[in-house]
């Protein structure tokens, strides 16, 4: 036979249950209470890290795009740099070229006219030396020709020449 629950059979389920409810209602309670502040201060934390990290990256990217514009603009520096030594050194050659040719005819013409130089001195010496022999080839042959009666008319006639040819420049 089955025994009817007695009232403290049902009083220890009631009990059990309203324990549970309990249970239930007080762990709710300490987990609003404790628990869930605890949770949304984490999120919080979790949030502003992840804020911070985002505004990091932000940042980085930021400074990557800044960093290939200057990249950039220093790649094009150096080629304008690299322009600029080009025309620069095309320069500079052409000038030292023009410098070379300069010097370079300055030295033909003064070479040229050291030449001038040298044969007019040669045609001076040259004419003195063919004088002196003429002179001597003339001594040798006058001294054979010429005896003394000739050399003084011929000495009186040139000093006839030169007396007639001072009287008519003074008069």
């Amino acid at each position: 036979m089955e025994a009817l629950p007695t009232f403290y059979d049902q009083l220890a389920q009631w009990s059990e249950i309203v324990g549970g409810f309990a249970f239930v209602v007080v762990a709710a309670l300490l987990f609003a209470k404790y628990l869930l502040p605890a949770v949304r201060s984490a999120q919080s934390a979790g949030n502003a890290s992840l804020e911070l990290i985002e505004n990091r990256l932000d940042a980085l990217t930021a400074d990557v795009v800044r960093a290939r514009a200057e990249l950039e603009a220093a790649d094009r520096d150096a080629q304008a740099i690299k322009a600029r030594a080009v025309t620069d050194a095309r320069r500079e050659r052409e000038r030292l070229v023009a410098e070379a040719k300069a010097d370079g005819e300055r030295a033909v013409a003064n070479a040229l006219n050291e030449l001038r130089r040298a044969r007019i001195a040669a045609e001076a010496r040259l004419r003195a030396e063919f004088i002196d022999r003429a002179l001597q080839l003339a001594r040798t042959k006058a001294t054979a020709r010429v005896d003394a009666a000739v050399n003084k008319r011929l000495v009186g006639a040139t000093v006839q020449t030169l007396l007639g040819d001072t009287a008519e420049s003074t008069v």
